[in-house]
C-alpha cells in the first residue's frame, strides 16, 4: 500500500514524500521592491522536509499585487532574492515551486504605484474590504482588461515563470483558485464578458488555458502546474454550477502534460467531484482536502486510498516546520497563532520549534 511517506516521481523530479507545503500568504516581503528576505529563506528551508514546498502567492507584475508586502517575480532584485530562498531549500534536499498569483480585482490602488488601478476580466467590484497600510478599505471597481491587455497579462505570467526558473525554482504553480485573476475569468459573476474571453464555458476557461499553454511553451510542462478551487466563494466568487466549467478546463489542460493539478476542496460534499477530476487528469494530483478544521493527520489516508497522490497542508505546516516527521510520529503538534499569520516580524514565522528542539 502506498503511503504519504513514500517517495514519488513528479514529472521527472523525485520527491521524498507525498506531503506538500500549501501556498500561504504571509505578507513579509520586506526586502527592496517587495522582495523576500533572509527570514523568508529560513522559513522555507525549515519546511524543506516536505516532498514539495509551494510558496506563497508571488505577483507576476506590479499591478498583480493584492496585499501589502507580498513578493514579486518581475524584477532583477526579486530574482536575486528568491535565489537565496531556493538555494536554502535545495541545500536541505527540498523541492520548491513558486506560486504565480495575479490578484486581479482583489486589492486596492493604494497598494500600487501612482496611477495604476486593479484589473480584472470585467469592471465588477468584489464585495468586501482589503487591508492596506492605512487600514481596511473597500475593493474598488477594477479596469476591465482589453483583449490586447489580456495578451500582455499572459506575457507577464510567462516572464515571471522564466524568472522563477532563473531564480532556481523547480517549477511554478499557476494560482487559478481563491478568487484571484484566473479564477475571476472562470466565474460567471466576475466575468460578464461577451467576447471570446467570456460568455460561455469555453470563453471563461480560455484565459486559464492560454496562460497555462504559454507558460508550458516557455519553461516546459514538467515545470508547470495549476491550482483550482471549484465552487470556492472566497473573494466574492459565485459559481452556482462549477462542474461543467472545471470538467472542461481539466479536459483542456490534460493533454499538456503538467507537473501536477492541485485542487482545493471547499467542503467535504465536493469529494465526489474531486474524484471525477482526479480520474480525468492523468498526471500527479495534489489535494488540499476539506476537513473539519485545518487539514490534519487523518488526510494522509487519502493517499493510501488513491484519492490523491500528495496532500497539501496549510496552517498545520505553518506551525510545525518539521510536519512530515510529526505526522509519522503521530504528533505532538504546535498550535498555529492566527495573530501572526500576516505581516510582522519573525514571531510566528520562523520561531515555531521543531521536535528535536
Amino acid at each position: 500500500m502506498t503511503t504519504a511517506f513514500d517517495p514519488i516521481d513528479l514529472a521527472g523530479t523525485r520527491l521524498a514524500n507525498r506531503i506538500a507545503l500549501a501556498p500561504m500568504t504571509r505578507s513579509r516581503a520586506h526586502g527592496p521592491g517587495n522582495s523576500p528576505t533572509s527570514s523568508t529563506a529560513e522559513y522555507y528551508a525549515q519546511r524543506a522536509s516536505a516532498g514539495l514546498v509551494i510558496t506563497e502567492g508571488v505577483q507576476p507584475s506590479v499591478v498583480g499585487q493584492g496585499y501589502p508586502d507580498t513578493p514579486g517575480l518581475h524584477s532583477a532584485e526579486q530574482i536575486a532574492a528568491w535565489r537565496k530562498v531556493t538555494d536554502a531549500v535545495h541545500a536541505k534536499g527540498g523541492r520548491i515551486f513558486a506560486q504565480l498569483m495575479h490578484a486581479g480585482r482583489i486589492g486596492h490602488p493604494d497598494l500600487l504605484p501612482d496611477g495604476l488601478i486593479n484589473v480584472a476580466p470585467s469592471a465588477v467590484a468584489a464585495a468586501g474590504q482589503v487591508y492596506t497600510h492605512e487600514g481596511p478599505k473597500p475593493f474598488v471597481t477594477p479596469q476591465a482588461l482589453s483583449e490586447d491587455q489580456i495578451r500582455v497579462t499572459v506575457g507577464e505570467f510567462v516572464s515571471a515563470a522564466r524568472n522563477a526558473v532563473e531564480a532556481g525554482f523547480d517549477g511554478v504553480e499557476l494560482h487559478g483558485a481563491n478568487g484571484y485573476l484566473i479564477h475571476q475569468f472562470l466565474a460567471p459573476n466576475s466575468n460578464v464578458r461577451t467576447d471570446g474571453w467570456g460568455g460561455s464555458v469555453e470563453g471563461r476557461i480560455r484565459f486559464a488555458v492560454e496562460v497555462t499553454k504559454a507558460v508550458v511553451a516557455e519553461i516546459g510542462p514538467e515545470r508547470t502546474a495549476i491550482r483550482l478551487s471549484p465552487g470556492n466563494p472566497y473573494n466574492d466568487i459565485a459559481e452556482p454550477d462549477p462542474q461543467p466549467t472545471y470538467t472542461a478546463l481539466v479536459a483542456a489542460l490534460e493533454p499538456l502534460g503538467l507537473a501536477y493539478l492541485h485542487v482545493l476542496e471547499g467542503s467535504p460534499e465536493q469529494r465526489e467531484f474531486t474524484l471525477q477530476l482526479r480520474k480525468s487528469f492523468s498526471g500527479t494530483f495534489i489535494l488540499n482536502a476539506a476537513t473539519e478544521g485545518p487539514t490534519g493527520p487523518d488526510a494522509l489516508a487519502l493517499v493510501e486510498d488513491g484519492t490523491a497522490d500528495l496532500i497539501s497542508y496549510g496552517a498545520l505546516f505553518l506551525a510545525n516546520p518539521d510536519l512530515p516527521a510529526r505526522l509519522r510520529a503521530g504528533g505532538p503538534y504546535n498550535t498555529p497563532d492566527p495573530s501572526t499569520f500576516f505581516g510582522g516580524d519573525d514571531r510566528g514565522y520562523t520561531d515555531y520549534p521543531a521536535l528535536d528542539a
